[in-house]
């Protein structure tokens, strides 16, 4: 939202872009900075589909806490990366030792796919979060059993 000027560090504006609270910063102690180095890369390199994905987080009935969700999907990134279920994905989609950048681009295809999953779900609310994002974990958890596999944002970069 470049063009809303922010009243304050602490204000309600923040929920206008699915934060919990008045405060951002309580929002991020599961990922720390990496879940908003995350949610800025992907509205700054993707800007017309981060537009896109809040304004589908922002739908009356579909609508997903936006930046809440980003933070889980770092967790998410996270994990596999972690557990070495991105090894094939790094080893088909970068030349070299992939870098902190490969895993921001990795963060964008899974912002842009769980966007597209959530909307064709078209979950009950927002309360049953929780099994969306496991099925859709486990979506990506199959994509990544193939070696072939590049999970890359099929979208242009801004």
């Amino acid at each position: 939202m470049p063009t809303v000027e922010l009243e304050s560090r602490v204000t309600k504006q923040w929920g206008d872009i699915g934060f919990q609270g008045d405060d951002p910063k309580t929002d991020f102690r599961g990922m720390g900075l990496l879940g908003l180095i995350n949610l800025v890369f992907f509205s700054e390199n993707y800007t017309a589909e981060a537009r896109q994905v809040l304004s589908h987080a922002n739908h009356p009935k579909l609508g997903y806490s936006y930046a809440i969700v980003g933070i889980n999907l770092t967790e998410m990134a996270y994990s596999l990366l972690k557990s070495g279920a991105l090894k094939p994905h790094f080893y088909n989609s970068v030349q070299g030792a992939p870098e902190l950048q490969d895993f921001h681009q990795l963060y964008c295809y899974l912002a842009y796919e769980f966007d597209k999953f959530w909307v064709a779900e078209e979950p009950e609310s927002i309360m049953h979060f929780n099994q969306y994002r496991e099925k859709f974990h486990s979506i990506v958890k199959t994509h990544l059993q193939d070696p072939d596999v590049s999970l890359t944002p099929t979208v242009a970069s801004n």
